[in-house]
Parts: C-alpha cells; structure tokens; sequence
C-alpha cells in the first residue's frame, strides 16, 4: 500500500511533500508541516498543437507600475455588480480586471457544523461587498513571521482566522458570457496551513487579464478541523468527518459549476492546480466520485498523491482525540463546542501521543484525506485505466531544488561529497553514497551543494504519479524547474514554490521569489502560454515552448523549464534508479 508522506530533510525532519511508498517501508520521520522546515533551515517556501490564439501582453506585471494615462482602479455603487446564487455581489474593477474577493461558497463551519460535510450559505438580499479576502481557516499562527528570510522572500498574506473560512476570490476580464477556461487554485501548506492568497504569488489578476480566463482561488478547512476521522467513534454522524476539507473543495467546484457563466467563464472548461500540499489536493479531488464533470484538467506542482490515509489510522487518531479532550463517545458532540484554537491544541497533543504509542507505525501520519471508500477510494488512484479522472489530462511540475538548504547558510555551499553522503544518511542509510554517485553521473557538472538540494528533493513522488495517470487514456505533460534567481548570491536556486509566479505572470509582482525583471519574465511568458493552452485544449502545446511530448514511463519526457527549456528522457533516470522504492 501506498500513502502520503512528507519528506525528511538533512536533519531527518519532515517536510510537507507527498511521495508515494510503501506502508512498510516507510522511513520515520518528522513533524510533516513545510513551514518547520523553513524555520529551521530559512528555505523560501514558498512544442506544437492547436490552441486559440491568446492575446499575451508583456504589459508590466509589476501591479505598482499600472497603465498610465488616468485612474486605473474603479470602484462604487453600480460598479463590478455580479450574481450569484446565494445573492449579489459587488467587487471591484482594478488595471481592467474584475475583482471579488471572500465570496462565501459555503457556511459557517464552526459549532454544530464542525466536522460535518459543508452547508450552502445562507442567501442575502443587499448586495454583499467583496472587497476583501476572506477569513483564513484556522490553522496555528504562532511565529509565522518568525524567520525574517522566509518573510522577506514570501512575504505572507495572512488575515483573520476563522471557521467562517468558506470563502472564494474571483478575477475576471469581464461579466459577460464568452465562455472563458476556468482555473480554480489549492493553496498549499500541506493539509494543515495556507491560504488561497498568502503569496503574491498566487494573485490572479494578470493571468486573467493577459490569457482571458477566469481565475479562482480558495481557503477551506485545515488540519483537525477538516481532517479528523472520528466516523469510529461518533458513528453516523461524523461518517465524513475524515474528508470535510476535502468535501469543501467539493463545495467550491460546485459553486464554481453553478455560478462561474456569471463571471464570463466556462463551467464546461474547469483547471484545478495546486502546489505542494495544494498538488496533493488536485490528485485527491480528481480521485473523488463527487468531482465528475466539475474538472477537467488537473496540474499538480510539487506534490502528488496516490492514495488517501488508510481508515484504520484515521480511526484510531480519532480515538487518541477524544480521549486527550476527556470525552466518553456519548460526549462527543461537546468536540463542536471548543473553541477552534483549544480543539487544534488538544487534536495535535493527541496526534503526538498515537506517535509515541506506535513508533513502527511505518509512516508519521497526520490530518490528512481518508480512503473512507465512499469520498476516496480505498485503492491506488488513477488504477482503472478507464475509471474516475480517466478522461482528465494532467501536467505535473517540480523544480529542481524544492528543498535546498544553502540559502541563508553560505558556509554549506562548501559541503564536499563526504559531507553529502553524511547528510542524507539519517534518511538513506548506507544507500546514501550509491545515490549521490547516481545523480553525479546525471549532474556531471554539479556541485556537492547542489546535489544534496537535489537527493532531498527528489521528483520519486511526482513520477509514481505520472506512471499511475499515464495508463489512463487522457495525456500526462511533466516539467522540471531548473531556472535559479539571482539571489542571496545564487544560493536560492529553483526553490519549492518558486514555479507558482511563473505560471501565472507573477513574476514581477513575486519580486522576492525571482528579482523581477525582463529575464524571469520571458520564462513566465513562455510557461504561462503553454499552460493556458493546456487550459483550452489539454495540451501545452502551440505557446512558446518547445515541443512538448507526453510522458510515457518508458520514456520519462520531461520538460526542463530554464532560460533555455528543453525536453530530455529520464533526466534523473539514474538518480531516481538509485532511491529506495
């Protein structure tokens, strides 16, 4: 059997990054939340087809130098008005682009709808403003700020925190009904932190605006609050308690269905994309029954999954919870009546605690999607070949360094190959020497330094997903992110996260990330055509790019996205060899 995972990093810590492995084969590992590991170490987290023509602009991405020649934001009482099903909304206009911002697609999740699948919100009879993001859900925000690099480079979004969370943002190029692709966004964090907006980043106004789609981007229920299976202790009624975060993002495919030809968009025509945690949930939501016919492209970028945390885990966490609050089963429902802070607190000692009482567990675990059989699948996704997502193309992508560990260290750019074998053997034992001479006959030319940032970040899980899509009958597209800022003396190199503003014309509004600028913005140009070609017709093909063939197993084309993008065979055949299976 297979699960979700995170990976470890030099120090055997574990970083929030699905690979795909088996149960009993699992290293022990760490905490599994991404933003340990940057505080620890200061890591940013952070080809030819048809497609109808796109109008790009290489207009300034950079939102502080706007089209000159008069206002450019608009904004009142008859301005930016839309529909939806649950009543008016009024956004605003801003550089020609429609913007709606914390539109509720579902209701309050707090009290007695904690835990339970998601409500439609209640209508309204004025016009709601959507002006402003909506709440993050709840999540733990002690330091988050804390590491003065991860905040310079990322620089967080976060607001309010609230189970009020079921909440949308909408940029559009206008209210009309041409029938525009849809891209819907999943933050990442894991499956416990984030939110639709917390990099720049994610912004959705340029790439709405340049490639005329409709972009949308959520937040939805986090860790215990959207993960904890108590279906064993509090039987029927909590029977989806284990996948409600999930389920949300249900909610918002449907909302979306529902209500995007309101925007101008395509409710025929819906891309989900996600990034590490976020790219778990594309791979989760395709495999759910209650998906079909609300998507129909899927792009997962550092990070993948095949298969849901197994019930009789959840389950037993479920257990560990009730009895760290103290409850008898006849108690339960008192679980809905903490305050969300006192229910994380208590669920994550309760967590700690099932860690502690089975170290040889095989895998860490966590609050994560459930293979409940009835919301996911018990099995391997994507193993009916002519089954759930079958007909759903996907692009996958990572980026060559997503857990570099030199970035503010200078003194570990001096690491020799001793140093290397050294560093990842708390995680590859006595494989650790045979791996790195694996990736130093790939990366002839690279350095100790790189090779290590490269071992711990290995794409094993991405291409256990690539093989299990590509037998299904839709294309599978994979890239790799090899281009590197100029910043921190070089040190930053393709870090995880720094793909996002590429894809999406960020790259001059996510200045921290890549340094802005006329060379960043090429790639970005390049990437972002393909992936709206995708968008219109399932391949990235008829952009900038070379010639982008899909990924066989056999083969391994991928596409290595640089200054000079190029598509190679197994790039990292002999690295990837190498790892344990």
């Amino acid at each position: 059997m297979e699960f979700v995972l995170g990976l470890t990093n030099s120090n055997n810590q574990s970083l929030y990054f699905p690979v795909n492995q088996p149960f009993n084969k699992r290293p022990e590992i760490m905490k599994n939340q991404r933003r340990e590991f940057f505080k620890k170490v200061g890591v940013g987290t952070a080809g030819l087809g048809l497609a109808s023509a796109v109008p790009f602009s290489t207009l300034a991405q950079n939102n502080s130098n706007p089209p000159s020649g008069g206002q450019f934001l608009q904004i009142g009482d008859d301005i930016a008005i839309a529909n939806t099903d649950s009543g008016k909304i009024r956004g605003y206009i801003l550089n020609d682009v429609y913007t709606f911002l914390g539109v509720p697609y579902g209701a309050d999740t707090s009290g007695k709808n904690r835990f339970m699948p998601p409500l439609k919100p209640e209508k309204w009879t004025d016009i709601k403003p959507t002006i402003w993001w909506g709440n993050t859900a709840p999540q733990i925000m002690d330091n988050r700020y804390a590491n003065p690099h991860s905040s310079f480079a990322d620089h967080w979004n976060y607001d309010d925190v609230s189970e009020d969370c079921l909440k949308l943002n909408v940029w559009t190029p206008a209210l009309d009904s041409k029938k525009r692709p849809v891209m819907v966004w999943l933050h990442g964090g894991g499956f416990t932190n984030g939110n639709g907006i917390e990099q720049d980043g994610y912004h959705g106004e340029n790439i709405s605006k340049n490639g005329d789609i409709v972009f949308v981007s959520i937040n939805h229920r986090l860790g215990p609050i959207g993960f904890t299976d108590l279906s064993g202790v509090g039987g029927s009624k909590y029977v989806h308690s284990g996948n409600v975060g999930q389920l949300d993002i249900i909610a918002s495919l449907e909302w979306v269905r529902d209500n995007i030809s309101n925007f101008g968009g395509d409710p025929g025509n819906v891309s989900i994309m996600g990034q590490s945690g976020g790219g778990a949930k594309v791979t989760a939501t395709i495999s759910m029954p209650a998906s079909k016919g609300l998507v129909h492209k899927a792009i997962p970028l550092s990070g993948s999954m095949i298969m849901a945390t197994p019930q009789e885990y959840s389950r037993k966490l479920g257990e560990y919870v009730l009895n760290e609050a103290g409850l008898s089963q006849d108690q339960i429902d008192k679980l809905q009546e903490l305050s969300w802070r006192e229910y994380i607190d208590i669920a994550n000692k309760a967590l700690e605690k099932m860690r502690q009482d089975n170290p040889n567990i095989g895998f860490r675990g966590g609050f994560s999607p459930v293979a409940d059989g009835v919301n996911l699948p018990k099995g391997q996704f994507f193993s009916d070949p002519n089954g759930l997502a079958s007909d759903i193309p996907m692009l996958l992508c990572t980026t060559f360094h997503e857990w570099n560990p030199t970035r503010t260290s200078p003194e570990l750019e001096k690491i020799d190959w001793a140093g290397v074998v050294e560093k990842i053997q708390p995680r590859f034992g006595a494989d650790s020497e045979k791996i790195v001479n694996a990736y130093r006959q790939d990366f002839p030319e690279a350095s100790p330094a790189d090779i290590w940032a490269m071992v711990v970040s290995n794409r094993q899980g991405a291409i256990n997903t690539a093989n299990a899509k590509s037998k299904q009958k839709a294309p599978v597209y994979v890239a790799w992110f090899g281009w590197e800022p100029n910043l921190y003396n070089g040190r930053m190199k393709a870090f995880h996260c720094i793909d996002i503003c590429f894809w999406y014309d960020n790259t001059d509004r996510m200045y921290t990330h890549t340094g802005g600028g006329d060379r960043p913005r090429k790639l970005s140009n390049a990437m972002s055509a393909s992936l709206l070609a995708f968008m219109r017709t399932g391949s990235p093909n008829g952009g900038k790019l070379p010639s982008w063939p899909k990924y066989s197993a056999e083969n391994g084309e991928t596409m290595i996205l640089n200054d000079k993008s190029q598509v190679k065979n197994k790039p990292d055949g002999n690295g990837l060899a190498s790892l344990p299976a």
